[in-house]
């Protein structure tokens, strides 16, 4: 693992046990322009709607794959 790697992760736990973003530019002697692109992508993260990850039947109606309805088939007209 990279030393960069290790002082994100360093930041990203010092920012969930809820220090404030200056003290972490204190305690670790970064920039804080790093601090605040590790909280701001841990946000997006924390933000990320994936609601559609790994649900088949929606990838495939999106795909052009829908569903019989999807072509004007209702089932079988008894």
């Amino acid at each position: 693992m990279s030393a960069t790697t290790k002082l994100v992760f360093e930041i990203q736990e010092m920012y969930e046990l809820g220090h404030a973003e200056y003290e972490i530019v204190k305690e670790l002697g970064v920039p804080l322009e790093l601090v605040e692109d590790v909280v701001r992508q841990m946000q997006e993260y924390d933000n990320y709607d994936d609601s559609m990850d790994g649900d088949a039947e929606s990838a495939l109606a999106s795909a052009g794959f829908g569903t019989d309805e999807d072509y004007g088939y209702y089932g079988d007209d008894y």
